[in-house]
């Protein structure tokens, strides 16, 4: 397996750790997989030192060499769950800052509703098909409520920004304008 792919871009501000002028920066993506109501989503139990241990997630991961955020949302849901996605719909995308993390994360968003294969067993946690309603009762980023109501209400192509100290949600910005959780719940 090649190693995730990660850029370096100029920090204006220079105020970022080891006062250096570049920050590092990481591509992700993450699918919501959609089935009569229902997401498949992955509990993270398995993996160790992992960021989102104990959180229900969707399905993605970070970018290898060469990749586009489709080419890796493909081969993420192939490697994670064993289907194959059949025209996954780009939707937006979600920068994540947090003093908890070494880069930026930029994370593009998809959905699915057609796929072929049948599910298998994940080494990153447990997949379960969990009831759309039912998945804000589950251990999550508070993030995650803004961009899932985002998909629910079917918002064209987002950028969404969120920013976490420590596992607090401290600011979010959609298409560059200020919201709060308040207004997705």
């Amino acid at each position: 397996m090649r190693t995730p792919l990660k850029t370096r871009t100029f920090d204006i501000s220079c105020q970022n750790r080891n006062n250096s002028i570049f920050r590092d920066m990481i591509n992700t993506t993450l699918c919501y997989i959609e089935q009569n109501n229902k997401y498949l989503l992955l509990h993270r139990i398995k993996k160790k030192n992992d960021i989102n241990k104990d959180k229900w997630i969707g399905i993605g991961g970070k970018f290898e060499e060469w990749e586009s955020p489709e080419d890796c949302i493909h081969r993420e849901a192939l490697e994670e769950t064993g289907l194959t996605l059949i025209r996954p719909k780009y939707r937006g995308i979600v920068t994540f800052i947090s003093d908890g993390m070494n880069e930026t994360e930029f994370m593009h968003l998809f959905t699915a509703t057609e796929f072929s294969g049948s599910l298998k067993d994940c080494d990153e946690g447990e997949l379960e098909w969990v009831d759309k309603q039912k998945v804000k009762e589950l251990p999550h980023w508070d993030g995650d409520l803004i961009f899932l109501a985002l998909l629910e209400r079917d918002e064209p192509f987002f950028s969404l920004k969120l920013t976490y100290k420590g596992s607090t949600l401290t600011e979010a910005l959609l298409n560059e304008k200020r919201v709060t959780l308040n207004q997705f719940l």
